[in-house]
């Protein structure tokens, strides 16, 4: 049995096969671009998907009274130096055994400057606290900038009111880096385009890009259990005040944990997806251009071609600083077969880092095909330990999303009770929160869970990880009402016009419309 990702990727047993959906869920989930896909599954940089002048026009008689928004973070860089020392390493070692072949002799030069660009990533970027490993890129930075824009061209008179009015604007996010960052950028975009709204953002730790001014839970900024659900633990979230609605999204949040690192039928699921005999025949297809053959043989055959990224590098800042990274070890090539894969993470997160890997193109490893191949398997671990997951499951992994989901109600709510505080709510989160929100409420009918007896492949399911949570990806309800109180809301996902579940179709406006009777939708969903 051959284990193909020994950190972040589990393997999926599947045949590569052309994507099998259905004429409605093209129109749901497809770009109007049709831009192909590069199958760099979720580190996919955000893009659009509908034309705000092409949505469906306001019903007479309404306008917009309030608006809420769940966002990922943008695209970002390495999370920290793994991949690329480890295969700094092994590509050091082919160099000094003339094992190289012309295309792989550009690989080198590639990953150092992979390695630089993530080592200084953000450097000298306002808003960014600490360069380095895992920041968000200035393609990251720009995907929030963009939503920002568009959504004050979506709603310019929710906002001109905003401005005049008491009603705030409330702005979240889980606490971790990304994700304070990408709300920081968001709103230093409404402040930029509407200075007036600087008095209604709160808090006000989110009006400023300075890294003094930062977000807490004590502020309000900050909220681990509706942003953060699927890593809570006792000693961090847990206290006597802890409310009855946080203790039970820990509870949640704890049978998640243990399903993810204990279920034995998800164990078993993983262990039958490791076993696709196929990953040698792509490794071999990604490496044989690179490294000549007799090298590739001894990948893993002893100690001396077993490579990780253990080791540091040194560059040198624009300040003429020294700054070195150090490995951890951790992350190992044993076979062709990791090797390949370790590239396929290279490959995929260098899509949203075009700036800083200006000049630096690993297109030219990655046969689309095996980035297929690679991302399909990456889509089977999230859809199982993220996603749907199988039947026998019980909805584990999208339970840990109720508190922010009856949260999104709850808002609304305040509106049609005239108790309404906020004009807009912005939440920032990451790819772990987005997909089971849109899991839990069975969004772009690729939410179905499958059976344990079935695997899932590009075949049997339309779940795509680059649709559900592509870097940016994000959720936006916009609220309607007329002089006689009715209260409407549409979805968006990705700014794309979207329907709820089929069984609320009674509970649209009109018929074919994405406009929604908001009581009736919300009987439909059972929040109470």
């Amino acid at each position: 049995m051959n284990i193909l990702f020994k950190s972040s990727m589990l393997c999926a047993s599947m045949l590569l096969v052309a994507c099998n959906n259905d004429d409605h869920q093209q129109s749901q989930t497809t770009p109007e671009n049709n831009t192909p896909s590069k199958y760099y599954q979720t580190k996919t940089p955000y893009q659009p998907l509908q034309d705000l002048k092409k949505y469906e026009p306001i019903p007479q008689g309404f306008q917009a009274v309030f608006t809420e928004l769940v966002a990922r973070h943008g695209s970002r860089g390495l999370s920290s130096i793994k991949y690329d020392l480890a295969l700094y390493n092994l590509w050091k070692q082919a160099k000094a055994e003339n094992a190289l072949t012309p295309l792989g002799e550009k690989l080198g030069a590639d990953l150092e400057n992979t390695m630089k660009a993530n080592i200084l990533l953000g450097y000298g970027v306002e808003g960014i606290r600490q360069f380095g490993y895992g920041n968000e890129s200035l393609t990251g930075i720009q995907e929030h900038r963009g939503m920002a824009d568009r959504l004050l061209q979506r709603l310019p008179e929710l906002f001109k009111t905003t401005a005049n009015k008491q009603t705030s604007i409330l702005v979240q996010s889980s606490g971790v880096d990304r994700a304070v960052d990408s709300a920081k950028f968001f709103t230093d975009e409404l402040i930029r385009q509407q200075p007036l709204l600087k008095n209604k953002i709160i808090p006000s730790s989110y009006t400023s890009l300075s890294s003094e001014s930062v977000p807490s839970i004590e502020d309000g900024g900050v909220d681990r259990f509706k942003l953060y659900f699927h890593k809570l633990t006792a000693d961090q979230d847990m206290t006597q005040s802890s409310s009855e609605q946080q203790k039970t999204i820990y509870d949640a949040s704890h049978a998640y944990q243990k399903f993810a690192e204990e279920n034995a039928d998800l164990a078993q699921k993983f262990n039958e997806l490791a076993s696709n005999m196929r990953a040698e025949q792509v490794a071999m297809q990604v490496l044989t251009p690179i490294f000549k053959p007799e090298f590739i043989q001894k990948l893993g055959s002893s100690e001396a071609y077993t490579f990780s990224n253990s080791g540091s590098y040194s560059v040198i800042a624009p300040n003429g600083e020294t700054i070195t990274e150090k490995g951890k070890g951790k992350n190992t090539i044993t076979s062709a077969v990791d090797a390949a894969a370790y590239l396929y993470e290279l490959y995929s997160i260098s899509g949203g880092m075009k700036t800083e890997l200006e000049g630096v193109d690993f297109d030219k490893y990655m046969p689309l095909e095996a980035a297929k191949f690679y991302a399909e398997f990456n889509d089977a671990n999230d859809f199982y330990e993220k996603g749907p997951s199988f039947t026998e499951s019980n909805q584990v992994t999208s339970a840990i999303a109720q508190g922010l989901k009856q949260d999104l109600f709850k808002q609304v709510d305040t509106v049609v009770d005239q108790q309404q505080t906020h004009r807009a709510v912005l939440r920032f989160a990451h790819a772990e929160i987005i997909i089971p929100l849109a899991t839990t409420l069975e969004l772009h009918n690729m939410m179905q869970p499958l059976p344990l007896r079935q695997t899932y492949n590009y075949t049997n399911s339309a779940w795509r990880g680059e649709l559900v949570s592509p870097m940016a990806a994000n959720l936006q309800w916009d609220i309607y009402q007329n002089a006689q109180g009715t209260t409407l809301i549409k979805m968006l996902y990705n700014e794309k016009e979207t329907l709820f579940k089929p069984s609320c179709n009674y509970a649209r406006y009109r018929a074919n419309s994405f406009y929604y009777d908001y009581l009736k939708l919300k009987q439909c969903y059972q929040i109470q």
